[in-house]
């Protein structure tokens, strides 16, 4: 039996080093993710501060979202059995659902998924270095955050999701952008667009003033050669007439 933090952090590395042959850690695997996530699934315990920082760092950053937990265990032997859960069943909500009815839990598939825990010691973060788990988070056919312990903790998991977050606060930061920076960027856009359109409206304004000036000025010269040359041709014309 593995005991102590050695014996553990090797049991650590020997699965690393297996799943990181098979390709699981693999930069070509991790998928972008979705820039505004309308609905974001969290699998962590509903006790303790986290969730409550995540939903805090989350709706202040973008409002307009929904948030809905699945509350598991996150630490000790039976967590890895719970997070699992918790994965599958947001993964298992149906793809295509109509928005009124997104009040039904079986029509409700978040864009985004975070798996996340507080900081804690070697031992207490271990859980998320379970192969099933580690399996199931690169599984995932929603895009992943895993936001597990501080910024120098690294556990499988971190290495299976499509993005590594440093803390789940931070996690939090990475999942969605700030409403009010849109915003701004949408009104200086719009500004600049219509600033854009004045100055070619007036640009081909001008430049059809001055086709027309030029198209009157070639219509007064051919004019002008016209009636000089039928003058030189009337006199020869006279005598036949």
């Amino acid at each position: 039996k593995l005991v102590g933090e050695g014996d553990l952090m090797q049991k650590y590395l020997e699965l690393k080093e297996r799943l990181g042959k098979e390709g699981l850690f693999d930069a070509s695997r991790k998928r972008k993710l979705p820039f505004l996530p309308r609905r974001i699934g969290i699998v962590t315990s509903e006790a303790g501060a986290v969730i409550h920082d995540m939903c805090t760092v989350l709706t202040r950053r973008f409002p307009a979202l929904e948030i809905r937990l699945y509350p598991c265990l996150v630490q000790g032997e039976g967590a890895p059995a719970t997070i699992i859960a918790g994965i599958r069943y947001f993964n298992s909500l149906v793809v295509n659902r109509p928005i009124e009815q997104s009040e039904q839990s079986n029509n409700w598939r978040p864009d985004l998924l975070i798996v996340a825990r507080g900081g804690g010691s070697f031992e207490d973060l271990f859980c998320f270095n379970d192969e099933a788990l580690v399996r199931e988070v690169a599984a995932s056919a929603i895009p992943t955050i895993s936001a597990v312990g501080h910024e120098t903790d690294f556990t499988l998991c971190d290495f299976a999701a499509d993005v590594r977050a440093g803390t789940p606060s931070i996690a939090a930061e990475i999942a969605v952008p700030v409403l009010s920076d849109l915003t701004a960027q949408l009104s200086t856009l719009n500004s600049q667009l219509s600033t854009s359109l004045r100055s070619k409206g007036e640009f081909f304004a001008q430049r059809v003033d001055q086709l027309s000036d030029a198209l009157a000025s070639s219509l007064t010269i051919a004019q002008a050669n016209a009636e000089r040359r039928l003058a030189r041709v009337m006199p020869r014309l006279a005598p036949a007439l």
